[in-house]
């Protein structure tokens, strides 16, 4: 059982925990009470609220529909004011334009072309919305009138500010020193850059808007004109110039001005005017020779002053291809700039038309007159040909790439002038080869010392001159297919495409020509010879022309030309010459046969000769002295321009006279065959050597 005092206490305890859950659950219940009054209450406010906000929307809307109606007309109308003034300005454009339109583009362009830009717009308003009124004839005749002012603008301008390039301008551009680390780029200006930046802003207006192509056409008339007349200036240049002072400016050689810094010499290979005058003149001597029949190499008068002429036709002619070249590239670029992309190379081809017929014409000009002067045996006119031709190939590449995208009608031209030129140039070589196998024997025009022949001088001259233009005459020849020709061993390496190769072929074929040229002049000189009666003579002009041969091939390095074909040449010339010098010392053989013992008496010392041994003695005296005189009267008037070989041969003579001489004249000691030994004792070996140390002297 519990106790009775823990259940007081535990009933106590559960009456207290009752009566704080009463009270806490009076309390919730009045807060209950009190908040659903206030719910109440809230409910009721916000059905007031909502009762009044419906009553301002119904309001409102009606007010905020009116107004954005009212709004949406005001918009309406504005754009309706707006759309009726730009309606309305399309109207007043030609008006508005017309005085603009009237005074041209000229000083204001950019105002022009929006004014043209007005008129444009006018002309499409009209085409869409109005086709048919009056307002777009109008508009469109302003158009085109604005169209014609900017394309005489375009005229104008280029023709106001288009100048020929000055010939020192192009001279520098072509002599430009292509070893510099920082390089002239060769562009010319040819217009101011404000008027160039006007044009291209009209040919862009012209192809955009315009619609025109009439203006390439004009551009490339004026253009031209001026690339030809800068060419010719260049060219009229050249002839002042060079007659006033005798000097002509070469791309070779690099002026010096104060303002630009000192180049080095460009290795650019270039014709020396004056080179080839000297061989001209003499070979033409020549060639009249030949022709009229008289003697007279000797006899003519060079015409210095037409040779001037031709010299400073061949440098002008070879400096106008360089400028061509230069200027047309500075065309191109300037083209670029101008003509639409599509139009630049076609309208380049019609730029470049008339100053590269005109080179052309030149050229063919010059091949035509050298054709002629081959028709007349005149073969010196080849030599014009070697350093023009020489400097188109030379200038072949570049040309090439400049007149690339042209027609192949314009690249061809340069092709087919080197063509003639090399054409003609073989013609010439292998005529002159025959000429010199051919030219007559005529007594009259031998020389009567024996010196060197004309004919000599004038192959040697003319082949010291393919020397200095080796490489062009070898492609003249190997052109022609001129191998055959000379029975050419035609190495399967040397018919390669590489340039090693064919230059290596050339040179074979050129010293084959070379040789063949030495060996037709070799057989003509012997077969000369035989017109001189004396053998001697005729040893003596072989041995000259044999000698000059020699001699010249060796000075101008022609022998190593020759030797590429023939290794023996130079040791063949000098057996040719050795021949001759025995030849001609078998011509004092009929002086010293009498110092000979043939014949000679045999006596004892102190036997008394008889008449008929006396007479022989005598004799042999008289042969002697008598040969002697004869032979140093004659040979006194014959000539060895060789100091060398002049010297060597009366040395020897000297020695072989004087030594049988002097023996000779020892065993006639002590002999009396004649009561006036002075009548035939008549020179010392002194006098005998004096007497022939004359010979070879016309002074003397």
């Amino acid at each position: 059982m519990i106790p009775t005092e823990d259940a007081s206490a535990r009933k106590r305890e559960i009456e207290e925990k009752l009566k704080q859950e009463q009270e806490t659950l009076s309390f919730i219940r009045e807060n209950l009470e009190k908040s659903d009054q206030l719910t109440k209450s809230m409910v009721s406010i916000l059905s007031s609220f909502e009762s009044r906000l419906m009553q301002l929307e119904n309001s409102i809307i009606p007010v905020h529909k009116q107004t954005e109606n009212l709004q949406r007309l005001q918009e309406n109308v504005d754009k309706t004011l707006s759309c009726m003034d730009h309606v309305i300005s399309y109207y007043h454009v030609a008006k508005d334009t017309d005085k603009i339109i009237r005074e041209g583009p000229t000083g204001r362009l950019d105002e022009y072309l929006a004014c043209i830009a007005k008129i444009q717009k006018a002309v499409e308003y009209f085409q869409d919305n109005n086709p048919d009124s009056p307002e777009l004839n109008t508009v469109k005749a302003r158009f085109e009138k604005g169209k014609e002012l900017l394309e005489a603008e375009f005229r104008n301008l280029l023709n106001r500010y288009s100048k020929p390039v000055p010939p020192i301008l192009i001279l520098d551009a072509i002599g430009v020193d292509e070893e510099l680390e920082v390089q002239d780029d060769g562009v010319m200006e040819h217009l101011p850059q404000a008027v160039l930046q006007d044009i291209i802003c009209i040919a862009g207006w012209l192809v955009d808007y315009g619609h025109n192509q009439d203006f390439m056409t004009i551009y490339f008339q004026i253009r031209s004109n001026q690339l030809d007349r800068s060419i010719k200036g260049l060219k009229d240049h050249f002839r002042k110039n060079s007659a006033s002072s005798g000097i002509l400016y070469s791309p070779a050689v690099q002026t010096k001005r104060k303002d630009t810094p000192t180049k080095k010499a460009p290795k650019r290979p270039v014709y020396i005017p004056g080179t080839i005058r000297k061989a001209q003149n003499l070979l033409k001597q020549y060639s009249q020779h030949g022709l009229d029949g008289k003697k007279g190499g000797s006899n003519l008068t060079p015409l210095e002053g037409k040779d001037d002429v031709l010299d400073i036709e061949i440098d002008s002619y070879i400096h106008c291809i360089s400028a061509f070249v230069k200027l047309a590239q500075s065309e191109y670029t300037l083209l670029t700039e101008i003509i639409p992309e599509h139009h630049q190379k076609k309208t380049f081809d019609s730029l470049i038309q008339e100053a590269l017929d005109n080179l052309m014409l030149e050229g063919e000009n010059i091949v035509s007159a050298a054709r002629r002067a081959i028709m007349r045996h005149d073969y010196s006119a080849v030599l014009t040909i070697f350093p023009i031709l020489k400097h188109l190939k030379m200038t072949k590449p570049e040309f090439d790439a400049t007149l690339q995208g042209t027609a192949a009608s314009t690249k061809n031209k340069l092709p087919t002038l080197i063509t003639s030129m090399e054409t003609i140039g073989a013609k010439a070589l292998e005529e002159f080869a025959d000429s010199i196998k051919n030219d007559p024997d005529k007594e009259y025009n031998m020389p009567k010392d024996g010196t060197v022949h004309e004919l000599t001088s004038n192959a040697i001259l003319f082949l010291q001159q393919l020397l200095d233009f080796h490489e062009t005459a070898g492609a003249m020849l190997a052109s022609q297919v001129l191998g055959d020709t000379y029975n050419i061993p035609l190495d399967p390496r040397e018919t390669s495409s590489t340039s090693s190769s064919t230059s290596e072929f050339n040179k074979r074929l050129l010293s084959t020509y070379i040789c063949k040229v030495l060996g037709n002049l070799q057989l003509n000189l012997l077969s000369k010879s035989k017109v001189y009666e004396d053998s001697a003579l005729s040893a003596i002009f072989l041995h000259n022309n044999y000698n000059y041969i020699l001699k010249s091939l060796e000075k101008s390095d022609l022998i190593q030309l020759v030797t590429v074909t023939q290794k023996k040449a130079e040791s063949s010339y000098k057996e040719l010459i050795e021949q001759q010098i025995q030849t001609y010392q078998r011509s004092w053989v009929k002086v010293t046969e009498h110092l000979t013992d043939r014949n000679m008496p045999v006596f004892q010392p102190g036997t008394k000769l008889k008449d008929k041994e006396r007479q022989v003695i005598k004799d042999k005296f008289k042969g002697f002295n008598d040969g002697l005189e004869e032979l140093c009267k004659v040979q006194k008037g014959w000539a060895i321009p060789d100091k060398e070989q002049r010297d060597f041969i009366r040395q020897a003579q000297k020695r072989v006279v004087s030594d049988a001489y002097r023996a000779f004249l020892q065993r006639c000691a002590n002999i009396s065959f004649t009561k006036n030994p002075e009548k035939y004792h008549k020179y010392r070996p002194e006098e005998v050597e004096e007497m022939i140390e004359k010979l070879f002297d016309t002074s003397a």
